[in-house]
């Protein structure tokens, strides 16, 4: 009785583990459907029958919609280095700072369930007019010529911090005094010329760097010439370089209180820069005066914001 009993127990296990070893989990991705009826509205602040192009102030409000869209992402100006930015909501207002009238190419991604994803670009024309600050251009351009250096004699003279609108400082990581003689002395032996030319109200900026341009390489390095595709942080040679560069209103939206003149440098081409490579090419002054500019700039790693101090060359 004992053998029977062990045999149908033997048999039942063994029809057990052959039901177990049949079953297979089946999985699914769900719905693939890719957004659809993708609209990029632009408002373009001031637009009307006298004013196609807006009210000069370069704003414009941009609104993304689409069918079965999971979330948003903008790039300005197809021109550019693509960049970019994320919208929680789709929504977002961004000022133009090319001065008169341009036409950028924006491009907006959806995406959707199961990494789906779709691609949709608009073409706007877009006026923007600006007055600097007469102090800030005196400040920095003698209404002349004035040439300035990277102040290595203080704290602070290089920093980085978040790319953010409510961040105004390096609360990252400052540099300290000389902090990159050791290393990488070409960021304080170039000079940066920044010229007023009367007779036709513009202005260009002459870069001298003897000893190098202090930079990230490859595509960090923001397209300056002559930079090799790899390589470590540091002093790259470079042949020097002269481009024009315009007065403009400010673009990062940091808040009408923070301590920033609300104006910027934008540089023309990719030729040129002011004191580290690896950066974008609009520079907002936060502080000028005489003797002594702060400057904040995206870099081209785009979630960083980088501080220089700069003062005339002796």
């Amino acid at each position: 009785m004992k053998k029977n009993i062990n045999y149908i127990l033997g048999v039942f296990f063994v029809l057990l583990l052959t039901t177990t070893s049949c079953t297979q989990d089946t999985y699914s991705l769900g719905d693939l459907t890719a957004p659809s009826n993708i609209v990029i509205n632009a408002v373009i602040v001031g637009q009307d029958a006298n004013h196609p192009n807006g009210d000069g102030s370069g704003d414009v409000k941009f609104t993304i919609t689409a069918d079965n869209a999971l979330g948003y992402k903008i790039d300005y100006d197809a021109s550019d280095a693509v960049a970019f930015v994320f919208l929680p909501n789709g929504s977002i207002t961004k000022k133009y700072t090319k001065l008169g009238l341009n036409t950028y190419r924006v491009t907006a991604v959806v995406s959707g369930k199961g990494g789906s994803s779709s691609t949709i670009t608009k073409d706007i024309s877009v006026r923007s007019d600006f007055t600097p600050d007469p102090a800030v251009v005196t400040n920095i351009t003698n209404n002349t010529s004035k040439t300035w250096i990277v102040d290595k004699s203080v704290a602070g003279h290089f920093g980085v911090g978040p790319w953010s609108a409510t961040s105004v400082t390096p609360e990252w990581w400052a540099g300290g005094v000389n902090e990159k003689v050791n290393c990488c002395n070409c960021f304080y032996t170039a000079t940066f010329t920044f010229t007023k030319v009367v007779a036709s109200g513009t202005y260009s900026l002459t870069v001298a760097s003897p000893d190098g341009v202090f930079t990230k390489t490859g595509s960090l390095a923001g397209g300056l010439p002559g930079i090799p595709a790899s390589g470590a942080e540091g002093c790259y040679a470079y042949a020097g370089g002269t481009s024009a560069f315009s007065f403009v209103p400010s673009s990062s939206g940091i808040a009408a209180s923070a301590p920033s003149t609300k104006v910027a440098m934008q540089l023309s081409g990719v030729d040129t820069f002011i004191g580290y490579g690896a950066t974008l090419k609009e520079y907002e002054v936060m502080v000028s005066t005489p003797t002594y500019m702060y400057l904040r700039v995206q870099g081209t790693e785009t979630g960083n914001a980088w501080y220089l101090k700069l003062v005339p060359k002796p």
